[in-house]
């Protein structure tokens, strides 16, 4: 048990609240933002949602029943906020406006330039964000997050088996879009 699920536990829990909240936010905060940026695909976006994420962990603190770490139970708020965004109509909104906006011609003068860094972005990270969600959100959570598969089966309530089979099934994917790269 890490120092901070220790404070958790004890009796200063209701008295420490902020900095319990003030070291998740330090020690998580910049992979629960990577978590959320993989979902939105937008950084001042996943910036907006990772603030929003925090305030539900400080207001739902109490709520922690121990039954898992509490960086688990952070991502699962992390990943459940996040679903429950991409389901809403501010997201769908916005998604239209952005497929309109592409129809519209840019209004760049170095066009060479625009086209050549739009092949460039298409990277391994780009390839990861592309894959669809089921199988990006374990990508992210296992390779990058570096969490063991009973952790991501517990964040995303999806059995072992199926986490396994999604990160074959993601490997298959980036390796076809690597190989179409070259």
């Amino acid at each position: 048990m890490n120092e901070l699920e220790h404070k958790a536990v004890s009796n200063e829990f209701v008295t420490d609240k902020e900095q319990l909240i003030n070291e998740l936010m330090n020690e998580n905060g910049d992979g629960v933002l990577y978590l959320v940026f993989t979902y939105v695909k937008n950084r001042t976006i996943a910036e907006d949602l990772t603030q929003e994420i925090f305030i539900k962990c400080y207001e739902k603190l109490e709520q922690f029943n121990y039954q898992a770490s509490i960086k688990t139970w952070l991502y699962r708020i992390a990943s459940n906020h996040c679903k429950d965004y991409l389901r809403s109509w501010h997201y769908r909104k916005l998604i239209l406006n952005e497929k309109i906006l592409d129809y519209i011609p840019s209004k760049s003068k170095d066009v060479d330039a625009e086209v050549i860094s739009k092949n460039e972005e298409k990277s391994l990270t780009n390839a990861v964000m592309e894959l669809p969600l089921k199988y990006r959100e374990v990508v992210v959570l296992h390779y990058y997050e570096e969490l063991p598969l009973a952790e991501i089966s517990k964040i995303t309530l999806v059995n072992v088996n199926t986490i396994k089979t999604r990160l074959k099934r993601a490997k298959e994917i980036l390796k076809e879009h690597m190989i179409e790269e070259v």
